[in-house]
C-alpha cells in the first residue's frame, strides 16, 4: 500500500496471529483505522526475532506515525513477558516481548493478550460501549478467548475457555471448532454454549456478555437459543478489534500509565 503521512502521537496497533500480522494507526477518538490497514503473512518460523523484523517492515509503510505501539499475542502476557504459545512458536514462552519490540522498532511497545485487546475495543467502541459493571467478552473460534472488563478496566489473562465443565475443558466442547468438527446443529451447539455461559454466570454474575469471533456474524442463529439470565450480544468491531484494542492498550500504557 502507499505510504501514509500521520500525526506523530497516533498510536499503532498490530494484531499478531498464527497466519497473518495486521497493523494500522488508530484514531482513538472514533475507534477506527487512521489509514488503510497493512497485512503481512506470518513468517515460518515465527520466532520473536523474526517477527520483530516483520514489524519493522510493517511500520516502514507508515513513516509519519511514531506514537506508541500495541501488539496482540495469542497467549498469556504478564508485564510484557509472554507466558504461553499455543498457536505460535514455542520460543515466545518467557520472552520479554515489550523489551524486544521496543529495542527492535525504536518505539515504545506494549504487548497484550489478543482476547484482552478485543475486549477493550468492544467496551470502548463496540457492543459494550457505555455499559457499566462487569462485561465478559468471549471469542468463539478455534478455542474460546475471554476478556474481563469492569467499568472500563481490564482484568488481564482470564483464559475462561480453559474452565472445566462436566469433566471437559470448556473450549474443547463449546468453541466454534467443536461445532464444525462434530457437525453440530446450531441447536445442539447452543445447548453446550448455554452450559458454558451459565457456568460463567454462577462464577462472575456479569452485567453483559459480548460474543466475538467469526461465527458472531451468524449470532441471530444461535444467541436467541441460549437460555441465560444475562444479556448477551454479538461483537460489532469484528476483525478490527485486535488492532484497535492493541492501540488503545498501548496509549493507556505509554509512559508507564
Amino acid at each position: 500500500m502507499a505510504a501514509t503521512t500521520l500525526g506523530p502521537s497516533t498510536p499503532f496497533g498490530i494484531d499478531f496471529g498464527g497466519t497473518g500480522i495486521k497493523g494500522a494507526p488508530v484514531d482513538l477518538e472514533v475507534g477506527d483505522f487512521a489509514a488503510e490497514r497493512a497485512r503481512i503473512r506470518t513468517p515460518k518460523p515465527s520466532t520473536p526475532e523474526v517477527v520483530a523484523g516483520v514489524f519493522r517492515d510493517l511500520l516502514a509503510q507508515f513513516p509519519g506515525s511514531d506514537g506508541p505501539i500495541g501488539v496482540t499475542v495469542p497467549g498469556i502476557v504478564r508485564h510484557g513477558v509472554v507466558g504461553s504459545a499455543a498457536n505460535i512458536d514455542p520460543a515466545w514462552v518467557g520472552t520479554d516481548a515489550d523489551a524486544l519490540f521496543t529495542e527492535a522498532t525504536g518505539r515504545e511497545v506494549h504487548v497484550v493478550n489478543d482476547a484482552d485487546a478485543a475486549g477493550l475495543a468492544e467496551v470502548r467502541y463496540g457492543a459494550a460501549r457505555g455499559r457499566r459493571g462487569l462485561v465478559i467478552v468471549t471469542t468463539l473460534g478455534t478455542g474460546i478467548g475471554s476478556a474481563l472488563v469492569h467499568d472500563g478496566v481490564l482484568v488481564p489473562n482470564s483464559e475462561l475457555g480453559h474452565l472445566e465443565i462436566d469433566g471437559h475443558v470448556a473450549e474443547k466442547r463449546a468453541a466454534n471448532s467443536a461445532r464444525e468438527r462434530e457437525d453440530l446443529s446450531m441447536a445442539d451447539w447452543a445447548e453446550r454454549l448455554t452450559a458454558y455461559y451459565h457456568h460463567l454466570e454462577r462464577l462472575f454474575s456479569p452485567d453483559l456478555f459480548v460474543v466475538g469471533g467469526g461465527i458472531s456474524k451468524r449470532a441471530d442463529e444461535f444467541l436467541p437459543l441460549l437460555g441465560l439470565d444475562t444479556e448477551i450480544v454479538p461483537a460489532t468491531l469484528r476483525n478490527k478489534a485486535g488492532v484497535v484494542g492493541a492501540a488503545l492498550y498501548a496509549a493507556g500504557s505509554a509512559g508507564g500509565a
